[in-house]
């Protein structure tokens, strides 16, 4: 089954990852299991933790990103009592298996992975925590054009925001920031919140275009080439796909897909005149704005997706609820000092961490069975 196979290959890419043999690297989990089928409940029989081991999935070099995780694992090991060792896996499917074979106890996932992860280990893994970003705990497919044509009004600076579920236009200044979750295009941080951003280009001042938007028909995309990022994008193609197929467009015939294979990619594709339209996660201008500064004005805001959940952090189910409880209160107070907040921004440019609902999820879920990314 294709189920198994990607177990038998994700294991071997683990113990690729861990640099030698699985023993080498993470010690017996603490809790002794009998495990009958993938999704059954695990038959345990309790023993004292001695050891946690916590998986990540690469954001940066492995080697870069083992060195980043060391102070996280030294200040839960302090908190729990108990020695937590940290590892990075090669992709998502190396710490899926982690998980749901007992080697790893706690896990940071990216939405889409978490959702794959519950499907092969349905009751053997939960989020404790949901991560929050910019202030939000979830973020979104931005729809971009460089056509202000298909705008039902001339664009204006602002952004998009889902109030009560429904997408709404924000207005901002130039002087004041949008009051939007996400951080858009043209602004940055100073003492008092933020302020419009002023870049140094070959060495000149130059004050960076805030975001336009625009309320447009989705329908203007019929017929036309739309770039994407890649067909495992949750924001740069799932959501967005799924959100047009809900509108009666059908993203397979009624639009010419054309995958760039990064949301910059898709930036850079709409700037330079590829296509008029493409689909990122919320703000991606701001990857164009150190060379193109009059991005954030050419490529304009035409809609947004639902909320898509951020990354969540996941334990094994059979943790003790009072270890669960007490890794969600360290990192939640770890992330509010300030060696917390660089050392956590560094991981995986996290700020905070709020309770997981797993009904949260069911809009991704719905997105896998919709592109067949998980076997039922």
């Amino acid at each position: 089954m294709k189920k198994t196979f990607i177990i038998l290959l994700s294991l071997t890419m683990l113990i690729t990852a861990c640099g030698g043999s699985t023993e080498e690297v993470v010690e017996e989990p603490a809790v002794v299991e009998e495990v009958e089928t993938l999704d059954s409940p695990a038959v345990t029989q309790a023993v004292v933790l001695d050891k946690i081991t916590f998986g990540f999935i690469p954001s940066a070099e492995q080697a870069d990103l083992q060195d980043n995780i060391k102070p996280l694992m030294k200040v839960l090991s302090d908190g729990l009592g108990i020695e937590v060792e940290g590892f990075v896996t090669s992709d998502f499917s190396g710490l899926l298996v982690a998980m749901g074979s007992g080697q790893a106890d706690i896990g940071a996932f990216n939405t889409l992975g978490y959702v794959n992860a519950l499907n092969v280990f349905p009751k053997r893994i939960e989020a404790i925590a949901k991560v929050v970003r910019y202030g939000s705990g979830s973020y979104h497919a931005n729809f971009w054009t460089t056509d202000p044509s298909v705008c039902e009004s001339p664009p204006v600076i602002g952004a998009f925001e889902n109030i009560d579920g429904v997408p709404q236009l924000i207005l901002g200044s130039e002087t004041e920031s949008p009051d939007v979750k996400a951080l858009q295009v043209g602004w940055t941080f100073g003492d008092s919140g933020k302020i419009p951003e002023v870049r140094n280009i070959d060495g000149v001042d130059v004050t960076v275009s805030p975001g336009y938007a625009c309320n447009a028909d989705l329908n203007v995309l019929r017929g036309e080439v739309v770039l994407f990022v890649e067909e495992g994008s949750t924001s740069g193609y799932l959501y967005p796909s799924l959100q047009l197929k809900n509108m009666g467009i059908d993203y397979t015939k009624d639009i010419t897909q054309v995958f760039a294979g990064s949301h910059d990619g898709v930036i850079s594709g709409l700037y330079n005149g590829d296509a008029k339209f493409g689909v990122t996660y919320d703000d991606a201008r701001r990857s164009l704005r150190k060379t193109n500064p009059d991005v954030g004005e050419k490529v304009i805001a035409i809609g947004i997706s639902a909320e898509i959940p951020n990354d969540v952090v996941a334990v094994r189910s059979d943790l003790p609820e009072d270890i669960k409880g007490k890794i969600y209160q360290i990192l939640s107070d770890y992330m509010a000092t300030d060696e917390g907040a660089a050392v956590m921004d560094e991981i995986y440019g996290w700020t905070d961490v709020v309770p997981a609902d797993n009904a949260e999820f069911d809009v991704v879920k719905q997105a896998a069975e919709e592109f067949g990314l998980y076997d039922e």
